[in-house]
């Protein structure tokens, strides 16, 4: 068993949020997961990752508009996002602390047909 305290984190910032980057390719060959931090009030950018995702509220209140359909997200609720579906992660009055998970190897499409490959999720 490996217990990865806070100070064995990547922290990362992209888009006015923060992603601290726990499991990687570095540690786990199969897993991906990070505590995503969203500001309150802040707009995110839509995006279609190339991976399932599982975002689970660990606090406060996140809007998540996933293919057109918003969606208000609270702590211990749990919103999964399809591969290829369009997705726009806003946070909501308080902001949120998000646990998310994937598998290695994610991508994301912008809008404008840019491809990302975010550093938390490789």
């Amino acid at each position: 068993m490996t217990v990865l305290d806070s100070a064995a984190s990547i922290r990362f910032e992209a888009h006015g949020s923060t992603f601290s980057s726990y499991v990687a390719s570095r540690n786990s060959t199969q897993l991906c997961a990070w505590k995503l931090t969203v500001p309150a009030g802040s707009r995110g950018v839509a995006h279609r990752p190339s991976r399932d995702e599982v975002l689970l509220v660990l606090d406060g209140t996140l809007h998540i508009t996933i293919d057109g359909v918003h969606h208000r997200v609270a702590a211990g609720d749990v919103a999964l996002v399809r591969a290829g579906a369009e997705v726009i992660v806003d946070g909501g009055p308080r902001g949120a602390a998000v646990w998310v998970t994937t598998t290695p190897g994610l991508t994301a499409t912008l809008g404008d047909g840019t491809r990302l490959t975010p550093p938390w999720a490789q």
